[in-house]
């Protein structure tokens, strides 16, 4: 019976590799949103210097810059979730260890600390997706000014509370 259970919890420790794929699959959604991200801005840039017309490509550059915001951000958010999976299912990453210039930002010690790191990118990003709709939105009423400040006040309630640990 010992045996069988050796070979058993072994095959268990194993299957652990299988974060690999959402590590790896993680990792290429990242790096497929920053180059996404970087043509979110410079295509309309390459418009704008086509065309010269300031005017018209005015909220459409801050539009497409915010945009590239978020994509980055969203970028950022996979790729410390697959570091933090790597980290904390397969190895260490003895590099960013030893390398004097790497950040403890990166670092995860535990599933908590994924949580805490992912769940503050996440706030990020809500709240670049709700200054574009900010943006975007034509005020029309004073209700909507007052939705929109009901909405700055709640993105402060936010950072105000994920900082407070610090």
């Amino acid at each position: 019976m010992n045996r069988l259970e050796h070979i058993f919890e072994s095959f268990l420790w194993k299957s652990r590799l299988l974060v690999l794929l959402a590590v790896l699959s993680s990792l290429v959604a990242s790096v497929v949103l920053f180059i996404a991200g970087l043509l979110e801005i410079f295509l309309p840039l390459i418009k704008l210097f086509k065309t010269l017309d300031y005017s018209i490509f005015q909220k459409k550059l801050l539009t497409a810059a915010i945009a590239s915001i978020d994509m980055f951000l969203i970028a950022t958010f996979l790729l410390i979730f697959s570091l933090g999976l790597y980290e904390l299912f397969i190895s260490k990453i003895d590099v960013a260890e030893t390398d004097p210039k790497s950040s403890k930002v990166l670092f995860i010690n535990s599933l908590e600390d994924l949580k805490t790191k992912l769940g503050r990118v996440v706030i990020m990003v809500l709240i670049v997706v709700f200054f574009k709709h900010a943006v975007d939105m034509d005020y029309e009423k004073p209700l909507d000014l007052l939705f929109l400040s009901l909405g700055s006040m709640g993105i402060s309630l936010a950072l105000y509370f994920t900082h407070k640990n610090h």
